[in-house]
Protein backbone atom coordinates (compact mmCIF):
# COMPACT_ATOMS: atom_id res chain seq x y z
CA UNK A 1 0.00 0.00 0.00
CA UNK A 2 1.61 3.32 -1.14
CA UNK A 3 1.34 6.27 1.19
CA UNK A 4 1.07 10.23 -0.26
CA UNK A 5 2.05 12.50 1.74
CA UNK A 6 1.20 16.72 0.98
CA UNK A 7 2.76 19.42 2.50
CA UNK A 8 1.61 23.08 1.03
CA UNK A 9 4.00 25.62 1.61
CA UNK A 10 3.98 29.23 1.56
CA UNK A 11 7.10 31.09 2.56
CA UNK A 12 8.20 28.46 4.83
CA UNK A 13 12.41 28.67 4.00
CA UNK A 14 12.85 28.40 7.57
CA UNK A 15 10.82 26.03 8.61
CA UNK A 16 10.27 23.05 6.24
CA UNK A 17 14.02 21.95 5.64
CA UNK A 18 13.90 20.58 8.84
CA UNK A 19 10.13 19.08 9.25
CA UNK A 20 11.49 17.40 5.90
CA UNK A 21 14.26 15.95 7.54
CA UNK A 22 12.19 14.76 10.44
CA UNK A 23 9.87 13.40 8.11
CA UNK A 24 11.57 11.78 5.71
CA UNK A 25 14.04 9.70 8.51
CA UNK A 26 10.49 8.51 10.46
CA UNK A 27 9.23 7.40 7.32
CA UNK A 28 12.40 5.48 6.14
CA UNK A 29 12.65 4.15 9.18
CA UNK A 30 9.20 3.09 10.08
CA UNK A 31 7.08 2.48 6.53
CA UNK A 32 7.87 -0.26 4.92
CA UNK A 33 5.19 0.16 1.90
CA UNK A 34 6.08 2.55 -0.68
CA UNK A 35 5.71 6.55 0.39
CA UNK A 36 6.18 9.59 -1.82
CA UNK A 37 6.30 13.28 -0.62
CA UNK A 38 4.59 16.43 -2.50
CA UNK A 39 5.85 19.18 -1.86
CA UNK A 40 3.24 22.68 -2.93
CA UNK A 41 4.72 25.30 -3.51
CA UNK A 42 2.24 28.01 -3.17
CA UNK A 43 3.91 31.01 -4.61
CA UNK A 44 6.27 31.70 -2.05
CA UNK A 45 7.98 35.14 -2.10
CA UNK A 46 10.92 33.84 -0.06
CA UNK A 47 13.68 30.75 -0.61
CA UNK A 48 11.18 28.24 -0.36
CA UNK A 49 11.74 26.45 -3.54
CA UNK A 50 15.54 27.34 -3.44
CA UNK A 51 15.78 25.30 0.34
CA UNK A 52 13.63 22.40 -0.87
CA UNK A 53 15.37 21.90 -4.45
CA UNK A 54 18.71 20.66 -2.81
CA UNK A 55 16.61 17.99 -0.59
CA UNK A 56 14.91 16.91 -3.65
CA UNK A 57 18.38 14.65 -4.45
CA UNK A 58 18.77 13.08 -0.56
CA UNK A 59 15.06 12.01 -0.75
CA UNK A 60 14.39 10.65 -3.92
CA UNK A 61 11.13 10.29 -3.37
CA UNK A 62 10.01 13.70 -2.95
CA UNK A 63 8.72 15.96 -5.55
CA UNK A 64 7.92 19.89 -5.49
CA UNK A 65 4.96 20.88 -7.51
CA UNK A 66 4.38 24.39 -8.24
CA UNK A 67 3.36 27.13 -10.54
CA UNK A 68 4.39 30.41 -8.59
CA UNK A 69 0.73 31.78 -8.23
CA UNK A 70 0.04 32.43 -4.92
CA UNK A 71 -3.88 30.61 -5.14
CA UNK A 72 -3.98 29.76 -0.83
CA UNK A 73 -3.33 26.54 1.36
CA UNK A 74 -7.06 24.84 -0.25
CA UNK A 75 -6.14 25.53 -3.50
CA UNK A 76 -2.18 23.85 -2.47
CA UNK A 77 -3.54 20.92 -0.70
CA UNK A 78 -6.17 20.33 -3.37
CA UNK A 79 -3.73 19.94 -5.88
CA UNK A 80 -1.30 17.73 -3.99
CA UNK A 81 -3.95 15.59 -3.75
CA UNK A 82 -5.13 14.90 -7.12
CA UNK A 83 -1.05 14.62 -8.08
CA UNK A 84 -0.81 12.07 -5.41
CA UNK A 85 -0.42 8.36 -6.56
CA UNK A 86 -0.35 7.11 -3.05
CA UNK A 87 -3.62 4.56 -1.97
CA UNK A 88 -3.57 6.61 1.36
CA UNK A 89 -3.29 10.73 0.60
CA UNK A 90 -2.33 11.96 3.67
CA UNK A 91 -1.84 15.91 4.17
CA UNK A 92 0.37 17.83 7.26
CA UNK A 93 1.57 21.15 7.94
CA UNK A 94 4.73 22.42 7.07
CA UNK A 95 5.40 23.62 10.95
CA UNK A 96 5.05 19.91 11.73
CA UNK A 97 2.93 20.87 14.15
CA UNK A 98 1.14 17.27 13.94
CA UNK A 99 4.19 15.03 13.63
CA UNK A 100 4.00 12.52 10.81
CA UNK A 101 4.82 9.30 13.37
CA UNK A 102 0.54 10.20 13.75
CA UNK A 103 -0.22 8.37 10.53
CA UNK A 104 0.25 5.09 12.73
CA UNK A 105 -3.28 5.72 14.16
CA UNK A 106 -4.76 6.88 10.54
CA UNK A 107 -4.07 3.28 8.91
CA UNK A 108 -5.63 1.39 11.11
CA UNK A 109 -8.87 3.42 11.06
CA UNK A 110 -8.81 3.51 7.40
CA UNK A 111 -8.33 -0.64 7.07
CA UNK A 112 -11.39 -0.41 9.64
CA UNK A 113 -13.42 0.99 7.13
CA UNK A 114 -13.12 4.66 7.38
CA UNK A 115 -12.77 6.66 4.31
CA UNK A 116 -11.13 9.75 5.72
CA UNK A 117 -9.68 10.12 8.91
CA UNK A 118 -9.02 13.46 10.71
CA UNK A 119 -7.18 14.57 13.50
CA UNK A 120 -8.86 16.46 16.63
CA UNK A 121 -6.99 18.70 18.79
CA UNK A 122 -10.26 18.31 20.96
CA UNK A 123 -10.15 14.36 21.01
CA UNK A 124 -10.14 13.19 24.65
CA UNK A 125 -7.18 11.10 24.40
CA UNK A 126 -4.81 13.67 22.62
CA UNK A 127 -1.80 14.95 23.86
CA UNK A 128 -1.66 18.73 23.36
CA UNK A 129 2.19 19.73 24.16
CA UNK A 130 1.70 23.04 23.50
CA UNK A 131 -1.47 25.11 23.32
CA UNK A 132 -2.45 28.39 21.33
CA UNK A 133 -3.72 31.20 22.60
CA UNK A 134 -6.63 31.77 24.92
CA UNK A 135 -7.76 34.28 21.79
CA UNK A 136 -7.50 31.66 18.73
CA UNK A 137 -8.66 28.60 20.89
CA UNK A 138 -11.99 30.61 21.86
CA UNK A 139 -12.35 31.80 17.85
CA UNK A 140 -11.67 28.26 17.15
CA UNK A 141 -14.70 27.22 19.25
CA UNK A 142 -16.84 30.23 17.68
CA UNK A 143 -16.24 28.92 14.41
CA UNK A 144 -17.10 25.32 14.94
CA UNK A 145 -20.22 26.48 16.43
CA UNK A 146 -20.83 28.67 12.95
CA UNK A 147 -20.16 25.96 11.08
CA UNK A 148 -22.51 23.35 12.79
CA UNK A 149 -25.08 25.45 12.16
CA UNK A 150 -24.74 26.64 8.63
CA UNK A 151 -23.32 23.25 6.90
CA UNK A 152 -24.73 20.89 10.01
CA UNK A 153 -21.03 19.33 10.28
CA UNK A 154 -20.81 18.15 13.85
CA UNK A 155 -17.13 17.87 14.92
CA UNK A 156 -14.91 19.77 17.44
CA UNK A 157 -12.19 20.44 15.26
CA UNK A 158 -12.13 20.75 11.54
CA UNK A 159 -8.76 23.15 11.04
CA UNK A 160 -6.07 20.75 12.40
CA UNK A 161 -4.43 20.16 9.54
CA UNK A 162 -3.89 15.99 9.67
CA UNK A 163 -6.33 14.18 7.19
CA UNK A 164 -6.17 11.18 5.22
CA UNK A 165 -7.98 10.19 2.32
CA UNK A 166 -8.48 7.00 0.70
CA UNK A 167 -7.53 7.10 -2.96
CA UNK A 168 -10.82 6.87 -4.48
CA UNK A 169 -12.37 9.22 -1.59
CA UNK A 170 -9.79 11.50 -2.37
CA UNK A 171 -10.60 12.10 -6.33
CA UNK A 172 -14.87 11.94 -5.19
CA UNK A 173 -13.83 14.93 -2.56
CA UNK A 174 -10.83 17.42 -4.41
CA UNK A 175 -12.29 17.05 -8.03
CA UNK A 176 -15.23 18.67 -6.05
CA UNK A 177 -13.89 21.50 -3.73
CA UNK A 178 -13.64 24.79 -4.58
CA UNK A 179 -12.39 27.00 -1.92
CA UNK A 180 -9.20 28.10 -1.82
CA UNK A 181 -8.36 29.68 1.99
CA UNK A 182 -8.27 28.05 5.43
CA UNK A 183 -11.72 27.50 5.37
CA UNK A 184 -11.23 24.69 2.56
CA UNK A 185 -11.60 21.90 5.88
CA UNK A 186 -14.95 22.44 6.26
CA UNK A 187 -15.88 22.11 2.38
CA UNK A 188 -13.53 18.89 2.41
CA UNK A 189 -16.10 17.35 5.22
CA UNK A 190 -18.92 18.44 3.83
CA UNK A 191 -18.22 17.22 0.63
CA UNK A 192 -17.48 13.56 2.76
CA UNK A 193 -20.73 13.65 4.08
CA UNK A 194 -23.06 14.75 1.54
CA UNK A 195 -20.96 11.88 -0.57
CA UNK A 196 -21.94 9.39 2.50
CA UNK A 197 -18.57 8.28 3.05
CA UNK A 198 -17.11 7.74 6.77
CA UNK A 199 -15.38 9.72 8.74
CA UNK A 200 -12.88 9.43 11.32
CA UNK A 201 -11.83 11.50 13.94
CA UNK A 202 -8.58 10.23 15.97
CA UNK A 203 -6.61 11.76 18.58
CA UNK A 204 -2.93 13.19 18.07
CA UNK A 205 0.02 14.40 19.73
CA UNK A 206 0.02 18.10 18.59
CA UNK A 207 2.25 21.76 19.61
CA UNK A 208 1.55 25.01 18.42
CA UNK A 209 3.99 26.35 16.59
CA UNK A 210 4.45 30.42 16.30
CA UNK A 211 4.68 32.47 13.31
CA UNK A 212 0.98 31.03 11.97
CA UNK A 213 -0.06 31.78 8.51
CA UNK A 214 -3.51 32.78 9.94
CA UNK A 215 -3.83 36.53 10.32
CA UNK A 216 -6.02 36.90 13.06
CA UNK A 217 -8.29 40.24 11.97
CA UNK A 218 -8.94 39.45 8.34
CA UNK A 219 -9.04 35.17 7.98
CA UNK A 220 -11.78 35.02 10.50
CA UNK A 221 -14.03 36.80 8.62
CA UNK A 222 -13.01 35.17 5.49
CA UNK A 223 -13.39 31.76 6.89
CA UNK A 224 -16.89 32.56 7.92
CA UNK A 225 -17.93 34.02 4.55
CA UNK A 226 -16.49 30.95 2.92
CA UNK A 227 -18.85 28.87 5.03
CA UNK A 228 -21.86 30.66 3.79
CA UNK A 229 -20.77 30.22 0.29
CA UNK A 230 -20.09 26.07 1.12
CA UNK A 231 -24.55 25.41 0.30
CA UNK A 232 -24.03 27.94 -2.84
CA UNK A 233 -20.98 26.67 -4.10
CA UNK A 234 -22.60 22.85 -4.24
CA UNK A 235 -26.03 23.28 -4.82
CA UNK A 236 -25.80 21.33 -8.68
CA UNK A 237 -23.30 19.08 -7.34
CA UNK A 238 -23.81 16.00 -8.15
CA UNK A 239 -23.58 13.29 -5.16
CA UNK A 240 -24.94 10.21 -6.22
Amino acid sequence: MKLSVVIPAYNEAKRLPKTLDAACGWLCENMDDDVEILIVDDGSTDDTVGCVRPMLEQYPYCRLIGDGINRGKGAAVRRGMLEATGDIRLFMDADHSTHIREVVKVLPAIEAGADVVMASRQHPQSDISRHQSWLREHMGMTFNLLMKHYVDLDFKDTQCGFKAFTAAAAKEIFSRAQLDGFSFDVELLYLAQRLGLTIREIPVQWIHRENSRVRMLIDPVLMFRDILRIHRLHRATDFS
